[in-house]
């Protein structure tokens, strides 16, 4: 069995943590460097839930896309359900990894993962980064959905690609326009609707459009938008990473088992329709 450190690096190679934003907080929380892995856990949030099901499961190690810390902290007392995650963690022997921005700028990256699972075919980054002389990595991704479906028929395929969740799928603009460019962000994108408005794309698909840019982005062009659950629109990504990992392990001649988690931690727990108009 690998060591966590080479476990780790294999990670890293994939997602070096130098393509992480600057206020981001990734790699290795906790655990031995030393320890032996056999089984890897992969799940989005490092939330109690899913140290639970590591532990359950086995694990040595979890990997999550979100920072467990990642305005810093003074403590990790078990006082706190932060500090509760840390303490079941170390207890159990299990080391926690995070893959965050620097996953959402690679390639394949987070993004790459959502367009694959609505069915779209990716043709390069919505933001380029200009430090890849390639031109394949940055943020969002832009892709092609052949052939073009309407609005309508593009948000229902959207929401039978992601995993449910109690708010589904937002919608902006005609049902009955025909979409076949597609920009897409996982995770939180609506401080990209310049960059998607510039990309001349038929919609944009991301999470967490707040009322106000979503309002102005509609009045200024007729992109339409789609707003899913932020843990659905990063949630395929765990396959990909695990995809990586087992191809590390693969070249490497390392007997490790991995898992993705299934866990639903988006905090929206119910949706109740409302009759009332206004």
């Amino acid at each position: 069995m690998p060591k966590l450190s080479d476990v780790i690096t294999a990670l890293e190679e994939v997602y070096p943590p130098q393509w992480a934003e600057s206020w981001d907080a990734v790699g290795l929380v906790c655990g031995d460097p030393q320890t032996e892995v056999n089984r890897v856990l992969f799940a989005v949030d490092p939330v109690q839930a899913v140290v639970d099901e590591a532990v359950e499961w086995g694990a040595d190690l979890v990997v999550t896309h979100h920072p467990l810390y990642l305005r810093g902290t003074t403590s990790v007392a078990a006082t706190t359900f932060k500090g509760r995650v840390v303490h079941t963690l170390i207890t159990n022997g299990i080391a926690l990894h995070v893959a965050h921005t620097n996953a959402d700028h690679a390639d394949p990256g987070v993004s790459d993962a959502l367009a694959e699972a609505v069915g779209l075919r990716v043709t390069g980054p919505l933001v380029p980064d200009p430090t890849d002389p390639l031109g394949r990595r940055g943020t969002g991704r832009i892709g092609l959905l052949e052939p073009p479906l309407t609005l309508s028929a593009f948000a229902a395929q959207v929401a039978a690609g992601l995993p449910a969740t109690a708010a589904g799928v937002r919608v902006s603009g005609d049902p009955d326009r025909l979409v076949s460019r597609v920009a897409v962000c996982g995770g939180s994108g609506d401080s990209f609707l310049a960059d998607v408005r510039s990309a001349g794309v038929d919609a944009y698909l991301t999470a967490d459009l707040r009322h106000h840019p979503a309002s102005e982005a509609a009045e200024a062009s007729p992109v339409a938008l789609l707003d899913a659950a932020h843990w659905a629109t990063e949630w395929p990504w765990l396959t990909l990473a695990e995809r990586a990992l087992l191809a590390a392990a693969d070249k490497r001649g390392w007997a490790v088992e991995t898992k993705v988690s299934h866990r639903v931690t988006d905090p929206w727990t119910a949706h109740a329709p409302m009759s009332f108009t206004a």
